[in-house]
């Protein structure tokens, strides 16, 4: 009997995606779907990107330099400078998005059977990202009682071993939307060098802050040029999804010659991507500002609508583009099913992302879901007005 691998058994099924087919099937059967289950956002791709793209005029799409081009890296440079943080482009490699960077960082510096541990709700691939690289994620619990901080440091002392290697955070968080404090990432910065472990930092949203908290990456704290390995992508900074450019940015100049090599083995980073990507470098400096205000807008009606319910409570998300909210109900992945297959208001419905995907503690997150507002803000009140109808219908309550 022919028989698929263990690691393909083992591999989990996107919390966010698995879905898919009944937002289909909802679909044709006439319903309207807010898709607030993914972070695809509905903001313009910058048109100057996707000019240069079009602009193109070379005879041959040649491969690029396995770290990607360096053109493109040496632009970055100056992009980085300007938030603060200096580094060379011969440390910065261009990845397939962010997830190739995810998963070099894991194959350079932790061995199968190593942990990472990382707080959670976390960004549900890093569960993927983590079986096929053969690692063990540890997670740290955060508590939406306290808007979803840092655990304590003490708690990462706890389930520190010998087989620990890395720390991972996303700042700002997805899905939390939580935004680390310099306390907080100085905190786990002294947790890493005193235990000499890597500090991975998804910084994939970056741009996107709301409040006046002073950011800081793990890249500008002295002293762990070693530890920190900076993962990032333009996939949400330009609403440039489908690109697939990411980067992968450390000083440890061992990490980067091993990443290379996983790089090589791939040949290269998608070219005309990486021309789109040098473009918007060029923006403005003003680019982000209107996105910013834009996504605050959008984050202020999905919070107030949701606490506005009976039974709800979500914590006001200080980045990024996501809120965890819980709700009066006993499994959110049985709710968020029942949405799409069993529920219209209005022959319309909402699709949201269970909470238990972005958990790897079991039994956790049951009651919770993740928001993205992604869509406009008509379409997310529209969304919530199914949402808290929804929530008067549904049978499964919580007791």
């Amino acid at each position: 009997m022919i028989t698929i691998s263990e690691r393909g058994i083992q591999m989990p099924a996107s919390p966010i995606r698995k879905l898919v087919p009944y937002a289909e099937a909802a679909k044709q059967r006439g319903v309207t779907v807010y898709h607030l289950n993914i972070g695809q956002p509905d903001i313009q791709t910058p048109p100057a990107i996707i000019q240069a793209v079009k602009d193109f005029d070379m005879p041959v799409l040649e491969y690029s330099h396995s770290a990607g081009n360096e053109s493109y890296r040496r632009k970055l440079v100056d992009y980085y400078q300007r938030t603060g943080i200096v580094v060379s482009h011969e440390q910065i490699m261009i990845t397939t998005g962010g997830s190739e960077a995810i998963l070099f960082a894991f194959f350079a510096c932790l061995n199968p059977g190593d942990e990472v541990i990382i707080p959670e709700p976390f960004y549900a691939n890093y569960n993927g990202f983590a079986c096929t690289a053969g690692i063990k994620v540890v997670p740290i619990p955060s508590s939406i009682e306290t808007g979803f901080a840092l655990p304590p440091v003490a708690g990462f002392e706890k389930v520190i071993t010998d087989k620990t290697k890395a720390i991972l955070i996303c700042n700002p968080n997805n899905p939390t939307g939580y935004l680390y404090s310099k306390e907080e990432v100085t905190a786990l910065g002294a947790i890493c060098k005193k235990h000499q472990l890597y500090l991975f930092s998804d910084e994939a949203y970056r741009e996107f802050r709301y409040s006046d908290r002073e950011y800081i990456s793990p890249f500008q704290l002295p002293g762990l040029e070693e530890n920190v390995i900076l993962l990032d992508t333009i996939s949400k900074r330009y609403s440039a999804c489908g690109a697939r450019i990411g980067a992968l940015v450390t000083k440890n100049k061992a990490v980067y010659a091993a990443a290379l090599k996983f790089a090589q083995a791939r040949l290269s980073p998608p070219g005309l991507a990486q021309l789109l990507g040098e473009a918007a470098v060029d923006l403005p400096a003003d680019y982000f500002d209107a996105t910013k205000v834009e996504y605050q807008s959008r984050r202020d009606l999905l919070v107030s609508r949701l606490n506005a319910m009976e039974g709800v409570f979500c914590p006001n998300p200080g980045g990024a583009f996501y809120a965890m909210a819980r709700l009066p109900i006993d499994d959110c992945d049985q709710f968020c099913q029942w949405l799409l297959s069993s529920f219209t208001y209005n022959n319309q419905t909402v699709m949201l992302a269970p909470a238990t995907g972005f958990y790897a503690t079991p039994g956790l997150g049951k009651n919770g879901v993740r928001l993205a507002y992604v869509l406009n803000r008509e379409s997310i009140s529209a969304a919530m007005d199914c949402l808290e109808q929804a929530l008067k219908e549904y049978p499964g309550k919580a007791r």
